[in-house]
């Protein structure tokens, strides 16, 4: 489906948007001298959203703050640098708690560890998965508004090649992105911690476990199944495996070049994990990195997904 088509700007706009202070038009200065630095064609714009519940407001005001920053950047270029916003949709991360307002309780139940796209809908059975009855919850919820943007799945990415060539770099500088990561974690975590989630071959369940070996050269990783205490190695590409949130927040930024993407106070520290975990791929951390406004959508992932790393 096509972005719907954006807002024609009134020229008599730019001028008075050289000088408009307004917290939109900052940032988008930002993003003006970013792409003159990088030499770039285009901006590109990135909101994300975890379907592991439905939509609610913080989604809308993740994509209503983007497209403010968006549009002033828009008038301040006068309009002759394309842009695109991409709104992505995590559902490949594994499920880890029946939400309290769906429906076949016991039945969604038995789908816990599994990711969101390969566990049923429990509304209708309209739609191959939960991942996906809320990703049409969530395009519906935006197009309500009007806004122009573009949709991505997490599980297309990995699955289609999108992220091949990101997750084979993620492989090489492992012991960088391991070291960046590790300061952070308890104890516990520490010991089972990688930035790679295989997909299990023996149940389908999005494991947390330790790498037993890591071979860049080849592009795979050996690993033991917890459901059958057996070795097991896999590639990384090809939908494989899926990265923890934060090593896939930076891959995201590597594979993608995103230029700009939000987050809320709450949660500057992941910001600066993925940062250096962006650099060390070999990539540019967005700017608007961190903001002054709440980030709600990004809040919930983040309480439900912290223990994660």
């Amino acid at each position: 489906m096509s972005p719907a088509p954006l807002p024609v700007l009134d020229p008599a706009f730019f001028e008075p948007a050289q000088t408009a202070r307004a917290w939109p038009f900052e940032e988008a200065k930002k993003l003006v001298a970013r792409l003159e630095k990088a030499g770039k064609a285009e901006v590109l714009f990135e909101t994300g959203y975890g379907p592991s519940g439905l939509p609610h407001i913080g989604t809308f005001g993740e994509v209503a703050r983007t497209t403010m920053v968006r549009t002033a950047f828009r008038l301040l270029t006068r309009d002759q640098v394309p842009t695109r916003l991409l709104a992505f949709s995590d559902d490949m991360d594994g499920f880890r708690k029946v939400p309290g307002n769906v429906p076949n309780q016991e039945m969604m139940a038995s789908f816990l560890g599994k990711p969101l796209t390969r566990v049923p809908d429990p509304f209708s059975n309209e739609y191959p998965s939960f991942g996906a009855a809320n990703n049409a919850r969530l395009r519906a919820f935006l197009d309500g508004f009007g806004f122009s943007y573009e949709f991505a799945s997490s599980t297309d990415y990995y699955t289609n090649g999108t992220f091949d060539e990101a997750l084979l770099r993620m492989l090489v500088v492992y012991d960088d992105v391991m070291n960046i990561m590790l300061p952070s974690l308890g104890p516990d975590r520490r010991a089972t911690y990688s930035p790679f989630l295989p997909i299990s071959k023996v149940n389908g369940n999005v494991l947390q476990v330790p790498m037993v070996e890591i071979n860049a050269k080849a592009g795979t990783i050996v690993y033991i199944d917890p459901a059958d205490d057996q070795k097991y190695e896999t590639n990384v590409t090809g939908g494989a495996v899926k990265c923890q949130w934060k090593p896939d927040w930076a891959l995201r930024w590597f594979a993608l070049g995103v230029d700009y993407e939000m987050a809320g106070k709450d949660l500057i520290d992941s910001v600066k994990l993925a940062n250096r975990i962006v650099t060390a791929l070999g990539g540019k951390p967005p700017r608007g990195s961190i903001t002054n406004c709440s980030s709600m959508n990004r809040a919930r992932r983040f309480q439900s997904q912290r223990a994660m790393g």
